[in-house]
């Protein structure tokens, strides 16, 4: 069987499968007949230059439908995908190179200079090139479930960056996600925003849509707020998933308005109780939080049909036995089935083996779960155990604050102590005054015990480049 072929080809022809969005401004419809042609050939093209079973092949391409030919390409012939994203540099790009060793590279030609300055020792293919579609279609590789499909590699946001190996089985494993967490369905039109080259996006951009039979938007842009807000609004968007951050910066930056919204949801890092109401009440949909992890897919929603609980990342996803020990969130293997094969370089993991996520969560009475933050980032001071992201969702809710951070600071009598790095909103300044203030705003907000003793202010946070947090540059780690 080969799940990518029959993704598009089961599919009717006629039906639209992507709108791109292109940075010139124009705006195209692709059908599920043209997509299914259009993969099919390249997949000949890379035959043509050697590319087979088992070969990787790294992409270097933005949210157009050349990237997604080349995904769906990859997976036809049984090549193992490595997407990358476009704000990767040399150093990054080397190292993918090294550690993956793929047998070609297709990159936009934008990207062109940065690939070189890697000094790639493999074939490499630029896009747009109309010629790679000339080539006769290949035909689709009979697959198992534990062939290797796609790597992507961690954020990085302690240590180097590992390369996470996710079979054929994370490719149909989407379907329990797709139903009951993202929740598109048939005919409707879904956009998830992440960029080419991230865990969300190699599952969420055009897998779980299509799996739903709805079509994907695809917006070759940077982010920005207000025009995000429009395309929402003219192109009657109707299922959206983003990151947490970009919720939180339309929240701040731009007036909000209801729009044709059927559902949206989020993942990657917690979602902000204060955001998820704004949100309410200005858009009159819920955002659904989820959870899950480069290794193991997504694991967890906030159920359809049920009203989010603020704060929490939702109850585990149909069929995923999930678990809390010593604060810890736990996850049986066997039952996730987008769970990955291993890392690059390393033996194959062990289904029977509980995974340690890493991860510290509570839950509630009902098994909701609530995400504290991770294993080490949590803070013990004066024997009182506190979560940065609690206090980080206090700081945000607070007029004056766009983007907040917390860590640890050392501290002679408690230990350690609550320090916040903390980034304003346009017409707010730095100064004793509004410290003292977001200060009382916490003890307000939450457990006094957890106000954060020391505010630093910044003009932006250290960030992975798919959006999540740097916590370690904070405490000055390496």
């Amino acid at each position: 069987m080969n799940v990518a072929a029959a993704l598009v080809e089961s599919a009717p022809p006629e039906r639209r499968a992507l709108l791109e969005l292109a940075r010139d401004g124009s705006r195209r419809d692709w059908t599920f007949g043209e997509v299914a042609d259009r993969s099919a050939r390249l997949a000949g093209a890379l035959a043509g230059r050697g590319v087979g079973r088992g070969d990787v092949v790294m992409t270097l391409i933005g949210n157009r439908p050349d990237w997604v030919f080349a995904m769906l390409a990859c997976w036809r012939l049984g090549a193992v995908a490595l997407p990358g994203n476009e704000m990767l540099r040399a150093k990054d790009l080397r190292l993918r190179l090294d550690v993956a060793r793929p047998k070609l590279v297709i990159a936009d030609v934008r990207n062109r200079a940065e690939l070189e300055a890697a000094g790639p020792e493999v074939d490499v293919l630029l896009v747009p090139d109309d010629a790679l579609y000339d080539a006769a279609p290949a035909p689709a590789a009979d697959l198992t479930p534990t062939d290797p499909a796609v790597i992507v590699f961690t954020s990085g946001t302690s240590g180097a960056p590992k390369g996470v190996v996710h079979g054929v089985r994370y490719l149909a494993g989407q379907h329990v996600q797709a139903e009951h967490w993202f929740g598109a369905r048939e005919g409707e039109l879904a956009w998830c925003t992440a960029a080419s080259g991230w865990s969300k996006s190699a599952r969420n951009v055009f897998v779980a849509p299509w799996l739903q039979g709805a079509a994907a938007l695809l917006h070759d842009d940077r982010f920005d707020p207000a025009e995000r807000l429009e395309i929402l609004e003219r192109e009657r968007v109707d299922v959206l998933c983003m990151a947490p951050t970009e919720y939180r910066v339309m929240a701040k930056r731009t007036e909000l308005r209801p729009l044709p919204l059927r559902t949206a949801v989020a993942a990657g890092e917690a979602l902000n109780p204060e955001v998820l109401r704004t949100w309410r009440a200005a858009v009159g949909v819920d955002v659904r939080d989820g959870y899950g992890q480069t290794e193991t897919g997504q694991t967890t929603s906030a159920p359809l049909g049920q009203p989010p609980r603020p704060g929490s990342m939702g109850c585990p996803l149909p069929g995923v036995r999930a678990w809390v020990d010593e604060g810890e969130l736990v996850l049986d293997p066997a039952t996730v089935p987008t769970f990955f094969l291993g890392y690059l370089g390393e033996p194959p993991r062990d289904l029977a083996t509980p995974w340690r996520t890493g991860d510290r969560v509570h839950a509630d009475d009902d098994g909701w779960l609530y995400f504290e933050g991770r294993a080490d980032d949590v803070i013990i001071s004066a024997g009182y155990r506190i979560g940065p992201f609690e206090v980080e969702s206090a700081l945000v809710s607070h007029d004056a604050v766009a983007e907040a951070a917390v860590v640890a600071a050392p501290d002679e009598e408690r230990g350690s102590i609550v320090r916040a790095v903390v980034v304003l909103r346009d017409g707010f300044a730095p100064g004793a005054d509004l410290a003292r203030a977001l200060q009382d705003h916490v003890k307000a907000e939450t457990a006094p015990y957890k106000y954060p003793r020391v505010i630093e202010f910044a003009d932006d946070l250290p960030k992975t480049a798919s959006g999540k947090i740097r916590r370690a540059l904070l405490r000055g780690e390496s």
